[in-house]
């Protein structure tokens, strides 16, 4: 099983050369920690800034600097600052390769919740629902189930949506999965994550085919 951080190491290895690829806040923050060296790669964020590089180290924070969630970050050389409206005409133009995200609930048809639990405080939309529009790669990064055990990966989902079949690919806790017209197919299992172990964790229809390698983190 995965922690937060194995998540994201895997997700980095999604990251090909040469992408712009947005970050949302949470776990998809820290892949920007484990893109491979031999690789160049522009991190864009929301609230305006092309080239973060990795979280800075304590001491080294810079409180002027940072990304959508409010964290600090650091920037790579060539690194750009515009406003919202230049960093969304980015998001809405289609300029952004990759964008990897976090949830509360996926559909098996690609619907994503990600946004809003009715009867409590949403600080905001963000820029989710406009990156879920316009982005024509997502990756979810999420835990498998919630914190009371229940499934996060669904038939429906039953909190508001954010987008409407678009995730391309969810990578869990348990395991790597990928968006398909019959459901959810299962491609790589966490380090000692059984096949059964994800059966029960997934409430939507999960397809199984041959036998499913671990993870290679």
């Amino acid at each position: 099983m995965l922690d937060k951080n194995g998540i994201a190491k895997r997700i980095a290895k999604e990251v090909q050369d040469g992408y712009y690829v947005n970050l949302g806040i949470g776990i998809p923050t820290l892949v920007a920690n484990y893109v491979r060296d031999d690789i160049e790669v522009d991190f864009q964020s929301e609230n305006g800034v092309l080239g973060m590089g990795p979280f800075p180290f304590e001491g080294e924070e810079d409180a002027d600097i940072i990304n959508a969630g409010k964290q600090t970050i650091t920037t790579l050389p060539g690194a750009s600052f515009f406003d919202s409206a230049t960093s969304f005409a980015m998001i809405r133009g289609q300029h952004v390769d990759l964008t990897i995200l976090g949830a509360m609930e996926v559909s098996e048809n690609g619907d994503i919740a990600n946004w809003k639990i009715p009867g409590k405080m949403v600080k905001g939309m963000g820029g989710a629902m406009d990156l879920v529009a316009s982005a024509e790669n997502i990756i979810v990064a999420m835990m498998h189930t919630n914190r009371a055990g229940a499934s996060k990966l669904l038939k429906h989902c039953s909190l508001p949506l954010t987008g409407v079949a678009c995730v391309k690919k969810v990578v869990t806790n348990l395991a790597v999965l990928e968006i398909t017209p019959k459901g959810f197919k299962l491609l790589e299992r966490a380090p000692g994550v059984s096949v059964e172990d994800i059966q029960n964790a997934t409430e939507g229809t999960l397809i199984i085919e041959g036998d499913i390698p671990e993870m290679d983190i």
